[in-house]
């Protein structure tokens, strides 16, 4: 500390910096009677002062071990049921709806359950809520989102969306409802997000399909698949590295182009066609499962919002059949 630039510290110097340190670290301790760290490492005294000792990353809330354990949840699981449940949440329940994805899938692989399991919250989720999720599981989160929402998942859907009793409800989609990093590496399912979700959204998405309302930097990074619709502003490096899926982008305040990673893999169009009734079909599925009020105004409006609508199309997906999509291939979130 302090050293000028291009200097090496000398051994006694560093020697000096280290006792100095533990000099002030003793200040602090002495108060509570430790004097020797070496004497008070195994001291019973000094129990008042240690950390309890808890295993990193554990499951501290136990709210998965809670739903697995509810007998009409089991009785899903076994019988190919149905089941409609509703849990409060907070931020340090963490990865909810993995364990639940992981059970199915040991039984049924990822689409062998036959039954419904809806789960729906209210809370701040933690982080990578949604994680690993497989087909005929929906998690309803009435609140927000840490980081890694949709981690991994294979199918399922995920709407994430504000309270109608929030002050920001009417412009939700100016504001963040998730974090950084949702949809890593997903490679099915659905995600809404009636809000804006943070950096590197759908990053290494490879067969998930999402409507969000803006996001971070580095969108659809390294996106291989699926399909990605965002009704709002976007940050820097939009598709930077993605060869496959596509991805839709309201330009309202045509703005995109100075956000577009701009690679020469890759093309923007006009959405016409089978790409507009695709995409008016995501926003109505959108709506129907959040209440989205950006949604509504676009579709209310769509005449006017489609023109501002830009397509970005890797050059692998230039024959991509989900620009002929019908219907079916959007179900998911009844």
């Amino acid at each position: 500390h302090g050293a000028v630039a291009g200097s090496r510290t000398q051994p006694q110097t560093a020697l000096e910096r280290i006792v100095e340190v533990a000099d002030r670290q003793g200040s602090h301790f002495a108060p509570l009677g430790v004097v020797d760290f070496n004497d008070s490492k195994d001291s019973k005294d000094s129990e008042a002062w240690r950390l309890p000792q808890v295993a990193p990353h554990g499951d501290i809330s136990g709210l998965n071990d809670h739903i697995l354990a509810d007998a009409e949840v089991q009785a899903a699981i076994a019988e190919h049921g149905d089941v409609v449940k509703a849990y409060a949440i907070k931020n340090t329940d963490r990865s909810v709806g993995a364990r639940i994805g992981g059970t199915l899938a040991k039984l049924y692989g990822d689409t062998g359950f036959k039954g419904r399991i809806a789960l729906r919250f209210k809370g701040s989720a933690g982080q990578s809520f949604g994680a690993f999720i497989v087909d005929n599981i929906k998690l309803t989160l009435t609140g927000e989102a840490n980081d890694y929402v949709g981690k991994g998942m294979s199918g399922g859907t995920i709407v994430i969306k504000f309270p109608q009793t929030a002050p920001i409800y009417e412009h939700s989609w100016q504001n963040v409802i998730a974090g950084n990093t949702c949809l890593y590496g997903a490679t099915g399912g659905y995600l809404y997000c009636a809000g804006q979700a943070g950096e590197r959204f759908a990053v290494r998405n490879s067969g998930a399909v999402a409507v969000v309302e803006g996001s971070g930097d580095h969108c659809c990074e390294y996106m291989t698949g699926g399909a990605v619709a965002v009704l709002g502003p976007v940050g820097r490096n939009f598709a930077a590295g993605m060869t496959g899926g596509l991805a839709y982008v309201l330009d309202s305040d045509t703005n995109f182009r100075a956000n577009y990673c701009g690679e020469a893999d890759k093309r923007l169009s006009a959405v016409t066609g089978p790409a507009a009734a695709y995409l008016r079909q995501l926003i109505e599925r959108h709506h129907q499962a959040t209440a989205s009020q950006r949604a509504l105004d676009i579709l209310q409006n769509w005449e006017a919002y489609l023109p501002q609508f830009l397509l970005v199309v890797p050059v692998g997906e230039e024959d991509n059949q989900l620009l002929k999509a019908s219907d079916d291939l959007l179900l998911g979130i009844s």
